[in-house]
């Protein structure tokens, strides 16, 4: 037998010799690497470091530190917006620009659902991996959790890279001023998964909601 640890992946490139019945993989790395080497992502690689040198990481940091302030600022305006972790826009040198909330009355994922499909921003919500730490800050206790047959507890989680506006914190703040009373553009329902949906959808890239006009762009706070 050549068999020396079968790859996770099998491929062109993982092999030496190949037999009927049999296989002689090719020696580390080689066996690892199956297919074509990723060229496109090594370049795309290349040139956001390139990127990052040419801008400075000081310069990234004092952008995310004035974006985090700003959003901290604009989202304590929204009626019924809950804020987690520090929310004081003065400390923003302490933290980083992930700025996690629920709205009073809607859940997470119907919030992230309206301001995906009708405003194209994408935020992330659930509970990031962290089920049981974000129970605690929910102030769900664990008999609670294991009783309860609803929707799983979470939060909608923006977070800030160095493509981020100032701009694109407003409409997200006024997004959610919208959200917040009832004002969106169509019926949503949950899945078997979870997920909200307009109500009606056959997949995702059919909505059939009012889109703002004033969407000309996606924008992504994950």
């Amino acid at each position: 037998m050549f068999l020396r640890g079968a790859p996770e992946y099998r491929g062109g490139g993982t092999v030496e010799r190949v037999w009927l019945d049999d296989v002689e993989w090719a020696g580390l790395p080689d066996r690892e690497e199956a297919g074509s080497p990723n060229v496109m992502g090594a370049v795309a690689l290349a040139a956001a470091a390139d990127a990052l040198m040419e801008t400075g990481l000081d310069a990234l940091s004092r952008h995310e530190q004035a974006l985090t302030a700003y959003a901290l600022e604009r989202l304590a305006g929204v009626p019924g917006l809950r804020l987690y972790g520090d929310a004081d826009p003065s400390r923003v040198a302490d933290r980083v620009g992930v700025i996690p909330f629920n709205l009073d009355g809607v859940p997470h994922g119907l919030v992230a659902a309206i301001l995906g499909y009708e405003f194209g921003i994408g935020v992330r919500h659930g509970c990031f991996c962290a089920q049981i730490y974000v129970a605690h800050l929910l102030g769900i206790p664990e008999a609670a959790r294991r009783r309860s047959a609803d929707e799983k507890p979470g939060m909608v989680r923006v977070s800030f890279g160095a493509y981020n506006t100032p701009e694109e914190v407003d409409a997200l703040v006024d997004a959610l001023q919208r959200v917040r009373r009832g004002a969106q553009g169509g019926r949503y329902r949950r899945g078997a998964d979870g997920e909200y949906a307009p109500d009606g959808a056959q997949n995702p890239f059919v909505i059939p909601v009012s889109i703002d006009e004033r969407v000309v762009s996606c924008t992504s706070f994950t």
